[in-house]
């Protein structure tokens, strides 16, 4: 109750309903008295709350006189209710109602277990997207065909190419960097700088490569669960898993069946052709329907909020449709309409309502970050790409450094420019083939 002398008292009606009003200890307290607490702060007035006497919102009875807190506010028992009344055009037409506090709508409640995503045969494919495994098998063969010709071209790896046999031939560069790929030690082992400059940077690439595809594989088999393949209510129409339904007679009910979107004709459908199976009588029951069975709860999306901060295995599908508010009933000439609705819009701004949700939908469960999973694309890992082509591209050059060192010294001996050699040599090691191991034994079978 409101306190203060010389402040005009107001008469409140208000329903038992958590978390917005409870009985603890004979006082009673929650997210609507809390509410009018802090407006009769800012406006200055005393107040007496009474529960509703029949425990009815307010609808029009079968005698056309209205029940519950509208009821009340009508026959001047009360002179505003405050609790999660429903602004309708019906109770528009015979009270009068503030700025909503409170927004709300039609949502989706489901089990987590029931919704999590079915693992495709090829998973594990998921962490890298199309594009960033076209770009590694791009960046292997690049880097394996770059390996071939370094060790070719390289005099320290492939000094006599008539006499010797190269061990990187392509099949084997290929292994090569297979192995690295798998941190597996392979063979051919490189001699050469610019061989090694290539190994090593392949190396890194792989080493970074490998702990981005196990971390992301790791986040996605975590996050399986946090994604909902029913996002919508059209994806709840499409599957045939779940059944689903709302309480029976409920404004939900009739606001799909009143709706020309084909959508919620489809659902009306469905609901009202298993009418006895799928619809629930109370709210608790439904609830209950959802932790236990496969079913999906359609019904006030702030109510699912409420059950999904108290049950940490329910959640709520993101859309909500038909939105709506709850706002405070006033008789139609009352002079405090105007003066309320301007002190809810005050406590929106200032965040006091803000504060009041969370602090009465408090969740028990850890807060999971909701963010859709994706897979890593090939920006994310462009860096990594970079530095391969670059360590390839210096691989490359100091191979041609290593070559021209020795064009110039065997350009001294045999008298001719070092162009002429440097191409020669290159010519040589790019053409010979890898049976030359045979040709000694050839030349010495011709000696004899």
């Amino acid at each position: 109750r409101g306190s203060g002398e010389g402040l005009p008292t107001l008469t409140v009606t208000t329903i038992l309903e958590d978390p917005y009003v409870m009985v603890r200890s004979a006082e009673l307290e929650g997210y609507c008295m809390d509410l009018l607490k802090a407006l009769a702060a800012m406006l200055h007035f005393s107040y007496k709350v009474k529960v509703v006497g029949d425990g009815q919102y307010g609808a029009v009875s079968a005698s056309g006189n209205w029940t519950g807190m509208v009821g009340e506010i009508l026959r001047q028992e009360a002179d505003i209710a405050v609790a999660p009344l429903t602004v309708t055009s019906a109770r528009e037409e015979v009270v009068s109602f503030t700025t909503p506090f409170l927004q709300t709508g039609i949502g989706i409640l489901l089990r987590k277990d029931t919704v999590s995503q079915e693992m495709s045969f090829f998973h594990f494919l998921a962490p890298f997207s199309k594009e960033t495994w076209t770009g590694l098998l791009f960046a292997y063969l690049l880097t394996c065909f770059c390996l071939f010709l370094v060790a070719r071209l390289s005099p320290c790896e492939w000094n006599e190419p008539k006499n010797e046999e190269n061990h990187f031939t392509f099949l084997n560069s290929l292994w090569f960097g297979a192995g690295a790929l798998a941190l597996q030690g392979v063979t051919p082992r490189p001699k050469a700088l610019s061989v090694r400059v290539i190994a090593a940077v392949w190396w890194l690439f792989t080493i970074a490569l490998l702990a981005a595809y196990i971390a992301n594989f790791t986040a996605l088999l975590s996050s399986s669960s946090e994604q909902l393949p029913i996002q919508t209510f059209e994806d709840l129409v499409k599957q045939r898993k779940l059944e689903f339904g709302t309480l029976e007679g409920s404004s939900t009910f009739y606001f799909f069946k009143n709706s020309k979107n084909p959508i919620h004709q489809m659902i009306y459908e469905y609901m009202d052709k298993r009418r006895d199976h799928v619809l629930v009588k109370t709210y608790q029951e439904a609830v209950q329907r959802v932790m236990e069975s496969d079913y999906a709860f359609i019904g006030e999306s702030i109510s699912q909020d409420l059950a999904a901060a108290r049950h940490c295995n329910l959640i709520r599908a993101p859309e909500v449709i038909g939105a709506r508010g709850f706002g405070i009933a006033t008789t139609q000439a009352s002079p405090w309409t105007k003066k309320l609705s301007i002190a809810v819009l005050k406590l929106r701004e200032s965040g006091d309502l803000d504060y009041l949700r969370n602090k009465w939908w408090e969740s028990s469960c850890l807060h999971r970050s909701r963010d859709s999973w994706s897979p890593l694309q090939p920006q994310a890992l462009g860096g990594l790409f970079l530095t391969l082509a670059i360590g390839l591209a210096l691989g490359v050059i100091a191979a041609l450094v290593e070559l021209s060192n020795k064009s110039r010294h065997a350009a001294g001996h045999v008298k001719k420019s070092c162009c002429s050699v440097f191409t020669e040599e290159m010519c040589t090691r790019l053409r010979v083939k890898e049976n030359t191991r045979h040709s000694p034994e050839a030349a010495g079978k011709a000696n004899a």
